[in-house]
């Protein structure tokens, strides 16, 4: 009776994992970035249909004017859709904890091309940039106004991988990191503030049939409060923790039913929403400084009796 050999090569333990889950794995990781690189795109597609309104403008005409209206429209539309693509790309980060130190940089980039470059170019454009032309210095200030929101939202962005990086406290005084608020308004908030306004009334401020440059200055004025927002201390609520529970199908209902009033009234569901979370982050400022004033003043009230 013959005992059957063992076969030769065979190795005993446990089985290295399939290769197709492997493909699986780095798969997960390039669903960020691919959402990503489409905010980079919608960004960029917003800057060419600024740019080739800002000449229709220049051309002259009825026919032109009309046409760069449906341009700079289309630019703030493309900045909304950037705005998606950044809010997928970093929930799918976390929920797949697929986050890397070069994905938190590329999204940065994304963001300052989507949310800083595009809304400043917009702004001039469509704009006090076109309305303010007969100013002494009007376009050197116009375009200095929008190159100082830039510069504030690429320093809201670094302060943002810093404090993603090192959490903890880096001096004395230096407000801690909470994941559940951003510290200084998010720059994706300022850029859709931005492309709301222009997608509600799309039509150049230079043409607007009332007090152009009121309205022009008005909106040098709100770019300049958002550049200030971004570079403040101000909390704003992050919203990252929402849906992460198990009972979400109300956020879900609330979700499609919110698409639903943006696909028919997008013009003043989106401004509502921003000029909204804009309110929420000064007035729960304003409160908590209230309040916390009225429970010092109490307390020392008590030590003294």
């Amino acid at each position: 009776m013959s005992v059957p050999r063992l076969q030769q090569n065979r190795r005993f333990g446990p089985v290295a994992a399939p290769s197709g889950h492997k493909g699986l794995k780095k798969g997960v990781y390039l669903v960020p970035s691919l959402f990503t690189t489409m905010n980079i795109l919608a960004g960029f597609y917003s800057l060419m249909a600024t740019m080739s309104g800002f000449r229709l403008l220049g051309i002259g005409g009825a026919q032109q004017i009309s046409d760069a209206a449906n341009r700079f429209d289309a630019a703030a539309i493309a900045i909304g859709l950037a705005f998606a693509c950044d809010a997928i790309d970093g929930r799918i980060a976390r929920m797949t904890k697929s986050t890397t130190e070069i994905g938190i940089q590329l999204d940065s980039l994304a963001d300052i091309v989507s949310f800083g470059i595009a809304p400043a170019v917009l702004a001039y454009a469509w704009g006090y940039g076109t309305a303010l032309q007969d100013w002494l210095n009007g376009r050197q200030l116009a375009w200095f106004l929008s190159f100082m929101y830039v510069v504030c939202g690429g320093f809201r962005l670094a302060r943002f991988n810093v404090q993603a990086m090192r959490p903890r406290p880096m001096a004395e005084g230096t407000p801690k990191v909470d994941k559940k608020s951003f510290v200084g308004l998010p720059i994706p908030v300022a850029g859709c503030m931005i492309a709301a306004i222009v997608h509600f009334a799309p039509t150049p401020i230079k043409y607007a049939p009332h007090r152009a440059e009121l309205l022009a200055t008005l909106m040098m004025v709100l770019v300049g409060f958002l550049s200030v927002l971004m570079v403040s201390t101000l909390r704003f609520t992050s919203f990252k923790s929402l849906g992460t529970g198990r009972r979400n199908a109300r956020l879900v209902i609330g979700m499609i039913a919110l698409v639903g009033l943006i696909y028919l009234y997008s013009r003043w569901v989106l401004l509502t929403l921003v000029i909204g979370y804009l309110a929420h982050g000064l007035l729960s400022r304003g409160l908590t400084s209230i309040f916390r004033r009225s429970s010092e003043k109490h307390s020392a009230e008590m030590r003294e009796v």
